[in-house]
C-alpha cells in the first residue's frame, strides 16, 4: 500500500489593500492601484471612499461614500484577508479620514503608504480644504511613508512650492516632524531633463533620478507610484528597495504610455508595459 505523497504548503500570497476613490476612466485611483498590484504580483483588495465621474480631461462629479460604509469595507477586508500593506489615496473629506484612522488603529497594518491626493492631473480639487488639517493631524502620523508631489508637500506645510534640493529636503524634514516615518517628495512637477524624487527619513535623504519622458500621458502616476511602493512592502521588501523598484516601474510605465491611445486629455500610464 502506497502512502500519500506529502504536499508542500502553498506559498503565501502577498495582499495589499487600497483605500481610495474610483476613477471611471480607469487611469487613476482604485483602478490604477489594482492594476499596479496585479502587474507587480500582489493580490489587491479595495475600499472605496468616493466615486468620481472622470475621464482623461476632467472630473465632472464626485459622489462620496458614507464614512460608515468605508469602515465596513475596511473591516470586511481585514477580518478575512492577510493584508501586508495599505495604500491610501483620495480621502475626500474629514469624516472619511476619521473613519480610516479609527479602522487602521484597530487593525494595525505593518505598512501604510499615504498619497495625499488633493488635485487630479486635470487640475480638479479632490480634497475638501477643511480636511487638510485632519490629514495632517491624524492620518500622516500613521504613515510608514508619505508620498506628496511638490505642490502637495507645500500645501501640507502651508509654504511656497520648493524649487531647490535644499528646499525640498527642508520640507521633507518638516513633514517628518508631523509624525510619519518617511517622506518621498516626488519631482514630477519639477523641471530639467530628469525627474528626481527625494526619500527623506530620519536616516537621511536619498535622491532617486530617472529620465523625464516627453509624454502628456501621465494620468494616475502618483497613485501608481504609491501603490507600487505598497506592493513592494507587501512582498517583504524594505522601504528603500520598495521605493527604488516602484520608481523604476512607474518610469517604465510612463515611457511606454504613448503605446496606448486612450482619451483626449492626459492619458493613463501603461501599467502592463511588460506584457504588451
Amino acid at each position: 500500500m502506497t502512502s500519500p505523497k506529502a504536499t508542500s504548503p502553498k506559498p503565501t500570497t502577498p495582499v495589499a489593500l487600497t483605500i481610495a476613490g474610483s476613477d471611471s476612466s480607469g487611469g487613476a485611483g482604485i483602478q490604477a492601484d489594482l492594476k499596479t498590484f496585479a502587474a507587480l504580483g500582489v493580490y489587491g483588495a479595495s475600499a472605496l471612499t468616493a466615486l468620481t465621474a472622470q475621464n482623461t480631461s476632467a472630473v465632472s462629479g464626485i459622489h462620496l461614500v458614507p464614512p460608515e460604509f468605508v469602515t465596513a469595507q475596511i473591516d470586511a477586508v481585514f477580518s478575512d484577508l492577510d493584508v501586508k500593506a495599505v495604500k491610501i489615496g483620495m480621502v475626500a473629506q474629514r469624516a472619511t479620514i476619521e473613519a480610516i484612522v479609527d479602522a487602521l488603529k484597530r487593525w494595525s497594518p505593518a505598512h501604510i503608504v499615504l498619497d495625499p491626493v488633493m488635485v487630479a492631473t486635470s487640475g480638479d480639487r479632490l480634497l475638501a480644504p477643511d480636511a487638510i488639517a485632519a490629514l495632517r493631524a491624524h492620518l500622516i502620523p500613521l504613515a510608514s511613508v508619505l508620498t506628496p508631489n511638490l505642490p502637495e508637500a507645500a500645501a501640507l506645510l502651508d509654504e511656497p512650492v520648493a524649487s531647490s534640493q535644499a528646499a525640498i529636503e527642508g520640507q521633507g524634514r518638516r513633514l517628518l516632524a508631523v509624525g510619519c516615518a518617511a517622506v518621498l517628495i516626488k519631482g514630477g512637477h519639477g523641471g530639467g531633463s530628469d525627474s528626481v524624487d527625494y526619500l527623506v527619513s530620519h536616516a537621511g535623504t536619498l535622491a532617486l533620478s530617472a529620465p523625464r519622458s516627453p509624454t502628456r500621458n501621465t494620468h494616475g502616476t502618483g497613485c501608481s507610484l504609491a501603490s507600487a511602493i505598497a506592493a513592494g512592502l507587501a512582498r517583504g521588501e524594505d522601504l528603500e528597495t520598495a521605493v527604488r523598484h516602484a520608481k523604476a516601474f512607474v518610469s517604465e510605465a510612463i515611457a511606454a504610455a504613448d503605446r496606448l491611445s486612450i482619451g483626449h486629455g492626459h492619458g493613463p500610464i501603461h501599467h502592463f508595459h511588460k506584457h504588451y
